[in-house]
């Protein structure tokens, strides 16, 4: 997908600020901490399609609004995806500016995990 100059720029502003893992450091800090959260901040259309096995949804339409009732200790260790690493990227950032302290944002989003032969499943399996 071709991005805007301008969303670039908001993507790589975000990206100074936060913490990105790759797939593997995912893997190893989900099966670290039972309690970590892997959420897709993709649109409810993305979601419904297919996302990853476990993963929570709260999409970034919606995001800052709900994070705080859904997840209120701010130490939660989430770790977020998008399509491919650019809308989690924001994700992460505005919550680190709500105060939460252990973010991540997945590096290559669904599209890598895709690539990673993740499991998957679809809305209603």
């Amino acid at each position: 997908m071709d991005h805007s100059p301008g969303f670039l720029a908001l993507v790589n502003d975000a990206k100074s600020r936060i913490k990105e893992v790759t797939i593997s450091q995912t893997k190893e800090r989900l099966a670290a901490n039972a309690k970590a959260v892997l959420m897709d901040v993709r649109e409810d259309n993305e979601w419904s399609k297919a996302h990853a096995a476990d993963s929570v949804h709260l999409g970034k339409g919606i995001f800052e609004r709900d994070l705080e009732s859904r997840y209120p200790d701010k130490g939660t260790e989430i770790i977020m995806y998008c399509g491919g690493g650019f809308r989690s990227a924001l994700t992460a950032d505005a919550a680190q500016k709500m105060g939460y302290t252990n973010v991540f944002s997945l590096i290559g989003g669904y599209k890598g995990l895709v690539s990673e032969n993740w499991p998957m499943t679809r809305e209603g399996s």
